[in-house]
């Protein structure tokens, strides 16, 4: 979390929250559809403090890396606002998107397609700074110590092309490429998921280490549930392009509450064959998001539906010593009307306990 010694680039103090979303929204026509619409990111609000690590996860296709795109202004949200450190993102009197961009940097999944073929490695991590306003020089040094702080000799590697490097070693460029402008936060999309096992505990540790000695914040993107533990302080789930849930990581694996966080975590691999899944966790295909189930999005697949779930869309919210962790779910809510709404929280089994009682 955050590091008692101030940041000088702090503006608001350690309380204020370092980037604020509220009601984000996404939809992209579909051509010859009738005006029909996928709704990738539908109502989205977080709030990520400064110096912690926010894991954001979810199907493949519920809306992260679009919502990882809107952040960074890759592409423009249709509503909603981002307010960082204070300052509203956009508009007349907001934080232009170089300055955003001086603060906020992203690294991708895809460490091939991240980075350009025809520029040595030195030259593709000064580039940013270059565009900037740096000079040539003062650049080469800057990309030099970036990439011995990734564990990279800049003697061997600053002069290589993306060709000539692993994986593992690309992913580190791209890191040290992110950090070249001093960012304060940095959206890691599935930025592990596309190396080894033992590669992707090398750059998990690094990652931490930066954050560390550079004061760094994450919003750290991943389908890997293990590896967003290891890594989060908080976490969001989502589901369609909604939140369903978001609250301490901790917490959250020791007690979900929305009924689709339960089947992710039931889902996980275990090393223990007599925890094996034999039962999938979740039934069916994800409904289609260019026309979403009405009310609740997750009741086509939910053991717990009753009518209010496709009649109502429930709210994201806690109540009382559960108000830091919220979630959009009837079970939750004790004026819902739903059946299970005073029962408290259904306990998490896997599939194998199940099958076995």
């Amino acid at each position: 979390m955050s590091s008692a010694i101030p940041d000088p680039r702090d503006r608001g103090g350690l309380m204020q929250p370092m980037l604020i979303a509220r009601d984000l929204r996404k939809h992209f026509l579909v051509k010859g559809s009738g005006g029909k619409s996928v709704k990738a990111v539908d109502g989205v609000s977080f709030t990520v403090g400064k110096g912690e690590t926010l894991g954001v996860v979810g199907e493949s296709g519920c809306g992260k890396s679009t919502l990882a795109r809107i952040l960074m202004g890759l592409i423009p949200q249709e509503a909603g606002r981002i307010v960082f450190d204070g300052d509203l993102v956009g508009g007349l009197q907001g934080l232009s998107l170089r300055e955003l961009r001086r603060n906020m940097q992203i690294v991708f999944q895809d460490s091939d397609s991240s980075l350009n073929p025809r520029l040595p490695i030195g030259d593709s991590i000064g580039y940013g700074p270059r565009v900037h306003g740096m000079r040539r020089a003062e650049a080469r040094t800057l990309a030099h110590d970036l990439l011995q702080r990734v564990g990279l000799d800049p003697a061997l590697f600053a002069v290589r092309y993306p060709h000539e490097l692993s994986g593992g070693q690309k992913q580190r460029v791209n890191i040290a490429r992110a950090l070249a402008l001093d960012p304060r936060l940095v959206i890691l999309d599935e930025a592990v998921s596309a190396l080894d096992k033992s590669i992707s505990a090398q750059v998990l540790n690094l990652l931490r280490h930066l954050k560390q000695t550079l004061k760094l914040t994450y919003v750290f993107i991943s389908h890997d549930l293990n590896v967003v533990r290891y890594v989060s302080d908080r976490m969001l789930v989502m589901y369609l392009g909604q939140v369903v849930e978001i609250g301490l990581t901790d917490a959250i694996y020791r007690e979900p509450k929305h009924p689709y966080t339960k089947a992710l975590l039931e889902s996980r691999l275990a090393t223990d064959p007599r925890q094996r899944v034999e039962t999938a966790p979740l039934a069916d295909d994800p409904p289609n998001t260019i026309d979403p189930p009405s009310g609740c999005r997750f009741r086509t697949r939910c053991p717990f539906a009753e009518d209010i779930c496709a009649i109502k869309p429930p709210p994201l919210g806690g109540s009382g010593h559960h108000a830091a962790h919220l979630v959009a779910c009837h079970m939750d809510n004790p004026q819902s009307g739903h059946s299970r709404a005073r029962m408290g929280p259904v306990p998490l089994r896997r599939a194998a306990d199940a099958v076995a009682c």
